[in-house]
């Protein structure tokens, strides 16, 4: 399988992809985007899985994160949707691909991958929003919810460090795990390209903090009331939401998607948490595949 890593040139700084497949193959190129925002490729590695002869699969870090350019000292206001779609478009024109593409985001991903479909762009060819949210509001009522059912003294510490302002301290770090050990992914041990990934988000939460915050339920960044439910019915071409039944992206998160963009599908994996890719590999991949190849 053909496979080849480059840089982008964007904005003075540089973002990193990688092609596994032709890119002239009979189906268009899927492009993956990452979650986040701040994560990495590296835990939506699977979807490469997806690739053959007929179809390249496209994996890129996005501006602050993994092996694209770092920029430590940006002030946060720095850190927007309108950059990160600049991005996306940059990337298409620098692949050649822009006349012709298919997209497939999850989490932070899918709302980056909306936000882009609303605008109609000429080559783009079908969307998968996958464990994704169209409003932050919605998203953090449902996540706190989740947080609800937790064990009272996890609840406690998540609590009192978020109101003390010590979110970095190691208990509540090993509440936040909790969470994620029902809701983010429920293979154990985590798949070692998700491990990999939270590992450099940790060390390098910039992106992450600007614009969510310390915690998926504790969003007080510039993300927190982000919400496109109106301008859904804008997307027109065929699109995919996947979820998990254990997700913090809940039916109630997601139905914005069924309900707004005209001819929308809806699959749930019913292993799965926020990761159906990890948590049920096989499911995922033949889903989508059969989806992308449908759309024509």
């Amino acid at each position: 399988m053909i496979e080849r890593e480059g840089f982008a040139p964007f904005a003075g700084h540089r973002t990193w992809y990688r092609v596994v497949g032709p890119l002239d193959g009979g189906q268009p190129p899927l492009l993956i985007l990452h979650g986040g925002p701040g994560a990495t490729h590296d835990y939506v590695d699977r979807f490469r899985l997806l690739a053959g002869p007929d179809r390249a699969v496209i994996h890129y870090d996005q501006l602050g994160c993994g092996n694209s350019s770092h920029l430590p000292a940006q002030d946060p206001s720095f850190w927007t949707v309108d950059l990160f779609l600049a991005e996306l478009d940059h990337l298409l024109d620098h692949l050649g691909i822009a006349g012709r593409y298919d997209l497939l985001g999850q989490s932070w991903g899918g709302m980056l991958g909306a936000e882009h479909a609303i605008r109609q762009p000429a080559g783009l060819r079908a969307l998968v929003i996958a464990d994704s949210p169209a409003s932050m509001i919605t998203w953090v009522a449902e996540a706190n919810r989740l947080r609800a059912e937790l064990p009272a003294s996890v609840q406690q510490a998540l609590t009192a460090h978020e109101a003390a302002g010590t979110t970095d301290h190691p208990d509540y770090l090993a509440a936040v795990d909790v969470f994620y050990e029902r809701h983010l992914c429920r293979v154990k041990p985590q798949p070692e390209e998700v491990v990999r990934s939270f590992t450099k988000l940790a060390a390098n939460p910039q992106v992450y903090h600007a614009m969510n915050g310390p915690s998926e339920f504790h969003v007080i960044g510039s993300l927190k009331n982000w919400d496109i439910t109106a301008q859904l019915n804008r997307i027109i071409v065929p699109t995919l939401v996947l979820s998990g039944r254990f997700d913090e992206a809940t039916p109630i998160v997601i139905r914005p998607f069924i309900e707004h963009i005209k001819g929308a599908r809806w699959v749930e994996f019913p292993q799965s948490s926020h990761m159906p890719h990890v948590e049920e590999t096989e499911s995922c991949m033949a889903v989508v595949d059969e989806f992308l190849r449908a759309a024509g």
